[in-house]
């Protein structure tokens, strides 16, 4: 069976163009997830590569089907020069690294925290998988394998994400939607959630 990251990493870059830098790490038991990084003027694109490697399985599954389930990447998009954004390489490949690592499979509308900071002074320790195919669209594989897909990721705000847990991921997506919030943005404020 071919590896599918050479696949993956060319969808990325026929997406986003030639990553400006990247990084690896490798977690204890875990495969190698690059972070690739991205420029588009003013707006800076982290994408995992590694994830997508292996299929994520149902934690109840007895055995992980080593070919079949879903495969995802991760992308975050975030306004330049306002933050120490490229701190956020590490977070990124640890949220990678869980479908390896705590066996959960990430699906859009679902919650990811790392439990710190995403970057220096960030107002964010989570984030929210949104749904894919907006910015870089599934990359078809060979049956029986799932489609990899790109998981665009939306950084939330203590009060968001513990808002989102009562209310669900489309309420939540509705208020900012509303609010106008620039959700590329580094520091912003958590929307009003009353």
């Amino acid at each position: 069976m071919a590896d599918v990251l050479p696949l993956v990493e060319a969808r990325l870059l026929t997406a986003l163009g030639e990553p400006v830098a990247r990084a690896a790490v490798t977690f204890l038991g875990t495969d190698r997830v690059e972070v690739l990084r991205f420029q588009e003027g003013d707006i800076v694109r982290y994408a995992t590569l590694g994830m997508s490697a292996r299929p994520m399985a149902d934690p109840t599954a007895v055995i992980a089907d080593p070919v079949a389930g879903p495969r995802a990447e991760l992308v975050l998009s975030v306004r330049g020069g306002l933050a120490d954004t490229d701190k956020v390489l590490r977070p990124l490949a640890v949220l990678a690294a869980s479908p390896q690592v705590e066996g959960v499979v990430v699906t859009p509308g679902a919650s990811l925290d790392v439990g710190e900071p995403l970057w220096p002074g960030a107002p964010f320790t989570s984030v929210l998988v949104a749904e894919p195919g907006g910015l870089v669209e599934d990359l078809e594989l060979d049956e029986p394998m799932e489609p990899v897909r790109f998981l665009p990721l939306l950084p939330m705000t203590p009060n968001e994400a513990a808002w989102k847990r009562v209310h669900g991921a489309q309420e939540l997506q509705e208020r900012w939607l509303a609010r106008g919030t620039d959700l590329r943005h580094p520091t912003r404020a958590s929307v009003a959630l009353d």
